[in-house]
C-alpha cells in the first residue's frame, strides 16, 4: 500500500489563541476548515492551552499543583474542545478522525507501519486525520527512561512531545510533498527582534547545501513562543529531517491561508532542495 500525501500541516498552540482576549481564535479554525481536505494530514497542538483557558472560565482560577500534572489535566480537558472546533469548521462532506499518538508509536516499526496504513486509508475514505500528541496519558519520567533505553540499544529515537517533530516524522512516514508549520510569526528571522530580517528561502542545489544554510540560520535562533516550547532552532532541525526525505517545508503565520503559504503568495520561510 503506497500513497504520497500532498500536504502534512501543523499548527502551534499560541496560533490558535487570541492572547489578548485569553480565548480561542475561531477565525483560525474557520480558515483552516475551509481548506482542509482528504489527502492532507493535520497535526495540531492546543489541547493543553485550550483546556487551561476553559478551566479558568469555569472556575475563575488556574490549577496550582504539580506543573506536569496540571498540564496533563488541562490537556485532558482541552482535547475534546479542540476536536469539536475542527469538526465544526471542516466541510461536512468530509469525515474527521482523531489520532492521538505517543513516541512509542514512531519508535517501533510495526506501530509506525500501522499508523502509516491508517493515514492512507483515511485519505482513500475521504476523511481528514487530526493528529495530536497524547499528553493526558504521557508520563515524562517514564518517557525519558524508555527513550534512554532505546538510545543505548542504538535504535531510531523520536520523542515527538513537540508537535513540530510529530509533524516532521509523519511527513517522512508518508513521503509528503509539502510540510507546513503554522506558527505565530511569519517564519524564521536572521534577527528575531527585526521583522525586516525574515528569511524567505533556505534552499540549495543539494541537501548538503540546505543543511549548511540551516546550520547558519540556527545560530541566530533564540527563545520560544511559550514556556516549554523548543523554538525556532528545534523547528529548523525538524524541518531539515523532512527535507532529507524529499519534503519541502514552509514555516509561516497562522493568519494566512494554507493555500497562500503553499503557493508563496504571502511572507513565509521555505526550506528545501531546489528543483
Amino acid at each position: 500500500m503506497d500513497y504520497r500525501f500532498e500536504l502534512v500541516g501543523k499548527i502551534g498552540s499560541m496560533a490558535l489563541i487570541r492572547k489578548e482576549d485569553q480565548d480561542i481564535d475561531y477565525n483560525i479554525f474557520s480558515r483552516l476548515g475551509a481548506e482542509l481536505k482528504p489527502g492532507m494530514i493535520w497535526v495540531t497542538s492546543g489541547a493543553t492551552e485550550i483546556g487551561r483557558l476553559d478551566y479558568i472560565k469555569r472556575t475563575g482560577c488556574e490549577l496550582c499543583g504539580d506543573p506536569e500534572q496540571d498540564k496533563t489535566d488541562y490537556a485532558a480537558q482541552g482535547q475534546s474542545i479542540l476536536m469539536q472546533n475542527y469538526r465544526q469548521f471542516i466541510a461536512p462532506e468530509y469525515g474527521v478522525r482523531q489520532l492521538l499518538v505517543e513516541h512509542t508509536h514512531f519508535n517501533d516499526p510495526e506501530k509506525r507501519e500501522h499508523i502509516r496504513r491508517l493515514l492512507i486509508r483515511a485519505a482513500q475514505q475521504k476523511t481528514i486525520p487530526i493528529v495530536n500528541y497524547n499528553d493526558p496519558v504521557s508520563d515524562e519520567e517514564n518517557r525519558k527512561m524508555e527513550l534512554a533505553a532505546r538510545r543505548q540499544q542504538g535504535g531510531e529515537v523520536h520523542e515527538c512531545v513537540d508537535n513540530d517533530e510529530t509533524a516532521a516524522v509523519i511527513a517522512s512516514l508518508v513521503h509528503a510533498k509539502t510540510l507546513v508549520l503554522m506558527t505565530s510569526t511569519e517564519g524564521i528571522y536572521q534577527n528575531p527582534a527585526d521583522p525586516a530580517t525574515l528569511v524567505r528561502d533556505v534552499t540549495g542545489r543539494t541537501i548538503d547545501e540546505v543543511e549548511r544554510a540551516v546550520r547558519a540560520l540556527q545560530e541566530n535562533c533564540v527563545g520560544a513562543s511559550r514556556a516549554g516550547a523548543n523554538g525556532a532552532r528545534a523547528k529548523l532541525e525538524y524541518a531539515l529531517q523532512s527535507v532529507r526525505g524529499g519534503t519541502t517545508v514552509i514555516i509561516g503565520h497562522a493568519r494566512h491561508r494554507l493555500s497562500d503559504l503553499v503557493n508563496g503568495r504571502v511572507p513565509c520561510t521555505r526550506i528545501g532542495v531546489d528543483a
